[in-house]
């Protein structure tokens, strides 16, 4: 009888412990593909006409700030639609090619890790795997500002390629280092 009272006990403190997480609706920026549509980014993200933009979407998150919003760059994307011809199933490019993200805070600086060790780009999308992780660090930068807005101290970041061989090599040197707010230049 008593270990049964105190498993219930037990199991209370438990639940009341489980409930008590912060749930936060935030703006999520995502790098999609626009395959299968008739338009285009509009050189806006990187400065060249693709098939493809980052845009956000609302998410409700709960977890470790700012890890988590970085985590959730690569959530799975189904586009709804009203039209029966639009049958993609999936938008977002780090889902669709297969490419790692991963955020830790280290030494006061978020360090966030792009993986393509396990990259594989669909025949449909018609983008290069460094067009595509310039897309996926534009969605950091933007994720991360709109986060920050309020916060009183600056966010160091520090992008990595990592999982790169031989041959995605000269992909490192995507990898980035800046603050946000963006410091003033000096004069």
């Amino acid at each position: 009888m008593r270990t049964l009272l105190l498993s219930l006990i037990l199991a209370g403190f438990a639940g009341v412990i489980a409930s008590a997480s912060t749930i936060t609706i935030v703006p999520v920026f995502e790098p999609l593909s626009l395959h299968g549509t008739d338009g285009d980014g509009a050189a806006s993200d990187i400065g060249e006409a693709l098939q493809a933009s980052v845009m956000p979407r609302p998410m409700a998150l709960t977890g470790a700030f700012p890890e988590v919003l970085v985590d959730a760059i690569r959530s799975p994307h189904l586009i709804p639609t009203n039209n029966p011809n639009y049958k993609v199933q999936e938008t977002n490019l780090l889902v669709l090619c297969n490419i790692g993200i991963t955020a830790e805070i280290i030494n006061n600086v978020l360090t966030v890790k792009l993986d393509v060790a396990q990259l594989a780009i669909p025949a449909d999308v018609d983008l290069t795997t460094r067009q595509i992780l310039k897309l996926a660090i534009i969605a950091v930068k933007k994720t991360l500002e709109d986060y920050q807005r309020p916060q009183t101290q600056p966010l160091s970041v520090s992008i990595l390629i990592e999982g790169t061989d031989d041959a995605k090599a000269s992909l490192r040197d995507l990898g980035t280092k800046f603050t946000i707010p963006e410091e003033p230049a000096a004069n």
